[in-house]
């Protein structure tokens, strides 16, 4: 996970996760749009996650 994933993962989470697959994009989108924090614990989630 690089640094610049990390800070566009707290500006703007779906973007960070695009690169993931579209079903992580969708979940990461529809959290940010519910609250921007949830939005933001599911990015750095998707992105620790190495698989």
């Amino acid at each position: 996970m690089g640094c610049f994933r990390v800070i566009l993962a707290i500006i703007f989470p779906p973007l960070a996760v695009i690169g993931k697959g579209c079903g992580s994009f969708s979940i990461v989108f529809l959290l940010t749009l519910c609250g921007w924090v949830p939005g933001v614990i599911a990015a750095l989630i998707i992105l620790n996650n190495p698989n």
